[in-house]
């Protein structure tokens, strides 16, 4: 299996609009990133869409990607939900509506958010979704799924394992049960929003570290990166052996 990284940054990507700071000024292609987004593709070839936020469309495009069988949502935030509506090409090519798999909250909000997906009528060109709740443990095209529940502040968010690959964006809190799920893996990815100051619904740097030490996976990769985090190519320099920061367009196979 393998996982590329379609996002790796904040809710306001990086750079930012209006700031000057190196890392929004910086010609490394590494210190621009669009907002958090992964793609996992099976050994056979089917493609899971780790949410979809506002930077989709570039994101498949850049990448040369042009299809998806079903997606997973982390939460129901802006920057990993609005992008759904652009699904519409690669549903209206497969002549059957989009798998989207979540807790129930999420769910009721993409209700919300897209009514005219879910209209009685619709009109032609909407979108067509299948809510999928999740409740534990689920089977994907032959791909066990294993929901890790980590709080955002105070909403619980969904991260996920696959075989020997966990992936957890915009957590500030993780219980000891759900830690259980993330032992003896390969690849650990977790965000991380910035260096310094306590943020209260994203992990910072010092407290990923102690994550890395306590669940010992044999590599970590950051995301959900801020321009607060540094410059690439420094910061990176300045991690432990097998910390890495995690870019837009890396893929991990695993």
């Amino acid at each position: 299996m393998k996982l590329k990284f379609l996002g790796t940054g904040t809710s306001q990507g990086v750079p930012v609009i209006g700031c000057h700071c190196e890392v929004c000024k910086s010609t490394d292609p590494k210190d621009n990133r669009f907002r958090s987004s992964a793609l996992v593709s099976t050994d056979n070839g089917e493609k899971i869409l780790i949410d979809c936020g506002p930077d989709f469309r570039t994101q498949m495009l850049n990448n040369k990607e042009d299809h998806v069988d079903a997606v997973l949502l982390t939460h129901e935030h802006n920057d990993h939900v609005i992008g759904l509506d652009d699904l519409r090409p690669l549903i209206f090519r497969s002549k059957k509506n989009m798998d989207l798999y979540s807790n129930k909250r999420v769910g009721d909000e993409v209700k919300n958010r897209f009514p005219y997906a879910f209209a009685d009528v619709k009109y032609p060109g909407a979108p067509s979704f299948n809510l999928h709740e999740i409740e534990g443990n689920f089977k994907l095209f032959d791909t066990e799924i294993i929901p890790v529940e980590v709080m955002h502040y105070k909403i619980s968010v969904f991260g996920f394992r696959f075989k020997n690959l966990a992936y957890i964006t915009d957590a500030s809190y993780i219980s000891e049960k759900e830690k259980e799920k993330l032992k003896n893996l390969d690849y650990l990815i977790l965000n991380c929003i910035r260096k310094e100051e306590l943020h209260p619904a994203h992990f910072i740097l010092s407290q990923v570290l102690e994550l890395f030490e306590e669940l010992q996976p044999k590599k970590m990769y950051l995301t959900h990166i801020s321009h607060h985090l540094g410059i690439h190519a420094e910061t990176e320099t300045e991690l432990p052996n097998n910390v890495h920061l995690s870019y837009d367009g890396l893929e991990l196979e695993f």
